[in-house]
Parts: C-alpha cells; sequence; structure tokens
C-alpha cells in the first residue's frame, strides 16, 4: 500500500526525535517562495503508464527543462517561455512514459538555480534488474554461523540518562575480526516487559552518537539500543573519531571486490548481533522488535530484518543500497555508489543490495522514497519495497530530496505514519496498514 502526502552526519533530521511528532504534509507543487511555480498534473505524483506524465509551470520568465527516465536517461527537453505572459498564465509540460519508473524533472530559468520535482509511474510494478546470486542464501548462513562462533560477552555499563524516569547504559560486544559492537541502551526507569527498538545509523565517517537518539525513543516506553555501525566507541574526544585509519573514512571501498572483506557484511552483522542481544534482555516484552534507520540506516535495516526471524517491524526513511547494480540498466545510482563498470564489484554488491534482502522479510515494513533523492534512487527503494512479502506500507515523498537536505514537512508522509506507528506499537496494538 502506499500513503501520499507531500549523507552526512547530518542525514537523518534525528529520526529518534521524531517518534513522537506530527505535523502537516507538504503540498505537491515547488518550494515556498521558488519561482517558477511548478505543480504535478496529479497531486500525488503517482500515474499509471496509461496516463500522461506532467507538470504545469506559471511564471514570468524562461525557463529550459529537462526530464529523465529515473534520473538516468532523457525523457523529454525544451523550453517554456513565459517572459511576456499575463498573470495566471501557465503553461504545460507532459509525455507519456510507456514502462514502470520514476521521472526526474529539472527546471532552470535563465540565471538561475535548477528546480528539481519527481514523479512516479506505475511504481508498485518496478523489479530488480539482475537477479540475487544463486548462492546469496548459503552465503549468509555462513557468515551468521561465523559470527555465532563469536561469544558475545557483553559489557554493560550504567551511565547517567539525564532524565529521572529512564535509565541508560553503553553497551560492548565482541564481534567478528577482533572488532566490537558498541551501543548505547536507554528504557524506562520502571522495571517491566517493553517493546524493544534498534535504531541504525547513517552514513558518513565514524562519528559520536547522541544519548538523545536512545533517550527520546525510549522515554516512549522503549527499550532501545542504538548502535555504531563501525568499530568505534559510542562517545570520545574528539581525536577517537578524527583518528581512525583513512580506509575506515572511506569504508565504502572496503572489500567492493572481495564479498568475504566487505565492509557492510561486517556492518550488516553488527546489527544482526544486536537484535540477539535485544532478544535475551530480561525486559524484552516477547512480542516487538523494530529496526529503523534513515539513508544508511535504511539499508542495514533491510539486511538485518532479512536475516534475523526476530525482527517483526521495520521501518527504513529512504534507505540506501538499494539496486546497487541499477546504472548498468538505465537507472539512477544509489550510495555507497559502486563503481558500475567493475563487473566483480557489481557481482558483489549483489550480496549486500538492500533488494536481495527484501524478500526474506517477514516483518511488517514502513518505506519512504523521497521523489527527487539522488542519493539512494527511489526507483531502487520502489524495487526492494515491492519485494517485500509481509505487510508492507510505502511512505512517498514528492517533494522531498535525500533526507539530510529534505525539510521536516517533505518527509511527513514517512514522519508521521512513524509516529503513529511507534506509539500503536508501544500500547501493545496493531498498527494500520492502510
Amino acid at each position: 500500500m502506499f500513503r501520499r502526502g507531500s549523507l552526512t552526519a547530518a542525514a537523518a533530521i534525528a529520526p529518534f526525535v521524531l517518534f513522537a511528532c506530527s505535523g502537516a504534509w507538504s503540498k505537491a507543487s515547488v518550494q515556498a517562495g521558488a519561482k517558477p511555480v511548478v505543480t504535478p498534473l496529479k497531486s500525488s505524483g503517482i500515474y499509471d503508464v496509461s496516463e500522461k506524465v506532467g507538470w504545469t509551470i506559471s511564471g514570468s520568465g524562461i525557463y529550459n527543462y529537462v526530464a529523465k527516465k529515473n534520473n538516468h536517461t532523457q525523457l523529454s527537453s525544451g523550453v517554456v517561455n513565459l517572459s511576456k505572459s499575463s498573470a495566471g498564465d501557465t503553461a504545460k509540460i507532459e509525455f507519456e512514459v510507456k514502462e514502470p519508473c520514476m521521472v526526474y524533472l529539472e527546471v532552470t530559468e535563465t540565471g538561475g538555480k535548477p528546480m528539481a520535482f519527481g514523479a512516479a509511474v506505475a511504481p508498485t510494478k518496478l523489479r530488480p534488474v539482475v537477479p540475487a546470486p544463486a548462492d546469496f542464501d548459503e552465503f549468509w548462513r555462513g557468515k551468521i554461523a561465523e559470527l555465532r562462533k563469536v561469544p558475545e560477552n557483553p559489557v554493560v555499563t550504567p551511565g547517567e540518562s539525564g532524565k529521572p524516569d529512564l535509565s541508560y547504559s553503553l553497551v560492548q560486544m565482541d564481534h567478528l575480526n577482533g572488532t566490537k559492537v558498541y551501543g548505547q541502551l536507554a528504557k524506562p526507569s520502571k522495571t517491566g516487559k517493553y517493546p524493544a527498538l534498534l535504531v541504525l545509523q547513517w552514513a558518513s565517517p565514524p562519528y559520536p552518537l547522541d544519548k538523545s537518539w536512545a533517550t527520546n525513543p525510549a522515554a516512549g516506553g522503549w527499550l532501545v539500543l542504538n548502535i555504531q555501525p563501525h568499530n568505534v566507541p559510542v562517545s570520545g574526544p574528539p581525536e577517537v573519531f578524527s583518528g581512525v585509519l583513512p580506509e575506515i573514512k572511506n569504508y565504502g571501498s572496503i572489500g567492493q571486490r572481495d564479498r568475504d572483506r566487505n565492509y557492510f557484511v561486517e556492518m550488516y552483522l553488527r546489527g544482526y548481533r544486536a537484535v540477539d542481544f535485544l532478544a535475551r534482555h530480561p525486559e524484552w516484552d516477547r512480542q516487538t522488535i523494530v529496526v529503523t534507520g534513515g539513508s544508511m540506516g535504511g539499508q542495514q535495516s533491510f539486511a538485518v530484518a532479512g536475516l534475523h526471524p526476530r525482527v517483526t517491524h521495520m521501518m527504513a526513511n529512504e534507505p540506501a543500497g538499494c539496486d546497487l547494480n541499477g546504472p548498468n540498466h538505465g537507472r539512477q545510482n544509489s550510495y555507497p555508489f559502486y563503481p558500475t563498470g567493475d563487473a566483480q564489484a557489481m557481482a558483489t554488491a549483489g550480496y549486500i543490495d538492500a533488494v536481495n534482502f527484501a524478500p526474506r522479510i517477514r516483518a511488517t515494513c514502513l518505506v519512504s522514497m523521497g521523489f527527487i533523492d539522488t542519493a539512494t534512487a527511489p526507483a531502487g527503494i520502489w524495487t526492494a519495497f515491492n519485494q517485500i512479502k509481509g505487510p508492507k506500507v510505502a511512505a512517498p515523498m514528492i517533494d522531498a530530496a535525500h533526507n539530510n537536505i529534505a525539510t521536516w514537512e517533505q518527509q511527513q508522509p514517512y514522519y508521521s505514519r512513524q509516529s503513529e506507528w511507534m506509539k500503536a506499537l508501544a500500547a501493545g496494538d496493531k498498527v494500520d496498514l492502510k
């Protein structure tokens, strides 16, 4: 189902803060104050293959436009001249698209900066461009078996939550290859049984975790574990993070051509180990484990939900890592931007692609896609979403670029629904799939 509405350390508008917040959906039109005013022919921005895709433009200038299929292959281009128009005059850009895809429109006023707009054509029919590796399941069963051979040896160190009704601790566990899983754990101070939430982080060279990313959702009645994707502590002096090995600062390139050394394999298994930790916690309610994250955190969420049978719900905002072979098949590239001309890297990508974890997910899922996102391609996200076999809801964000750029309002289709789900699950209720 879908519901319409309007990669850096900033790349998440902190989803952990937004759990308790909601607001009006953004309007499906150009950003406030921008000229010209560009409005989709359909307010949802979603079209059937039998419909013309398009926008109306009003303004008083000369505007160049280019429309691309999946932000990759040009569909249409031209000039709209409204320099001599009367107030209220409009022009129309429209064209036919004969197959499921995303459409990316760029409009530039003479002497101005480009403005981006997006549309979707039969997006629920988008399919993977390449099949999953034949030994995908065998590979991941082997990696989980390797992980099981490493004892967790959890160390939980109590700390200060800064809130009288919450408890807070630092968590450290042993992991593969002599590394660690580092995280922060927060929950209500009162002993009880709580639904569990695993918060996974967005991309960037290693950075400290903010305590509120665990304590804010914990205040809503959750047992929360927020982990580092890297082998670095939760916090520390600046040199702890600035002094990591240079290759870790460019971790996306590690093991691009070698699935066994691939950096994301170790990262995904950190999330797997974290779910094990939550599932053994004495205050888990034995019913609900949610994994959530934005961008690379969403990418990890797909992997962990696809690998771990204990996960009951997944919420991913503009997940990265979807459709990594897409650029070789007429689709926009996505983070982590593997080299598409390297056949071995493309083969390795199949083992970490969220699209290939999606069919293995049995959790109830909420997934958003920004129609003008150039970091995590919406065509790839739709493709991953379509492969999920369990209950699911899409949150199309017609105005949204990537979540480190998009405004709070532009992401309301996701955040308002996420807030509703979190409240329902905390109360022991089912989520609304309508």
